[in-house]
């Protein structure tokens, strides 16, 4: 099983993914947590130079080192272990880069699936679960919670209104795969959320 967890900056994902991967080793299930941009060694060197490089990175550069990351990551971790039968938990993914670098970097979204298909190797997330959370309270959490921005958390917020405009336009066209949760709740009746809807699917078996 591949689940996914998207979001913008500072909407709560990260704590969510950590829950949910406690939650499930806790009961027995064998699963890994990971990443994207990274998730393997090549992956976390190109994520640092991505997220933390001062000068000025061309959009296309951009998608084609993520592309490269997924690429690598796909091969190295996320298959061998949907195919050891493993529950997958990753932070981001393909909709991630339609969010950001498609309807955010305003890359053309044909582009982005044809070069996705050949990283991605046509895999898809069983279920994601989109945190949804307003721009600025998200800016504003991250900000408190690290004293640091990234390159991406440093865009103006009308680039950031447009990912999760993205997320929720991708949620009502994928209303089968997606959970979309509001991000301004409880962090533990998020979890009871998502724990409850991951139990079910688990039980279907139809993944």
């Amino acid at each position: 099983m591949f689940i996914t967890f998207e979001g913008i900056e500072g909407s709560g994902k990260s704590t969510q993914i950590n829950l949910l991967y406690e939650y499930l080793k806790g009961r027995g299930y064998d699963v890994i947590k990971t990443r994207e941009p990274g998730g393997t060694k090549t992956g976390e060197f190109l994520r640092d130079f991505l997220l933390n490089n001062e000068g000025d990175i061309n959009p296309k550069t951009e998608l084609l080192l993520i592309m490269a990351m997924r690429a690598q990551h796909v091969e190295e971790v996320i298959i061998p272990a949907l195919k050891d039968k493993k529950i997958v938990l990753c932070d981001r993914f393909t909709d991630a880069t339609i969010a950001y670098q498609g309807y955010g970097r305003g890359i053309n979204l044909s582009i982005i699936e044809l070069i996705n298909n050949f990283a991605a190797e046509g895999i898809t997330p069983d279920l994601t679960i989109l945190i949804d959370f307003d721009v600025k309270d998200g800016l504003d959490r991250r900000m408190n919670d690290t004293g640091y921005m990234d390159r991406f958390e440093k865009e103006g917020i009308l680039f950031h209104k447009r990912v999760r405009d993205a997320y929720l336009k991708l949620s009502r066209e994928n209303k089968e795969r997606f959970l979309v949760v509001d991000g301004s709740e409880p962090v533990e009746k998020i979890h009871e959320i998502i724990k409850d809807r991951v139990v079910s699917l688990i039980g279907s078996g139809s993944f």
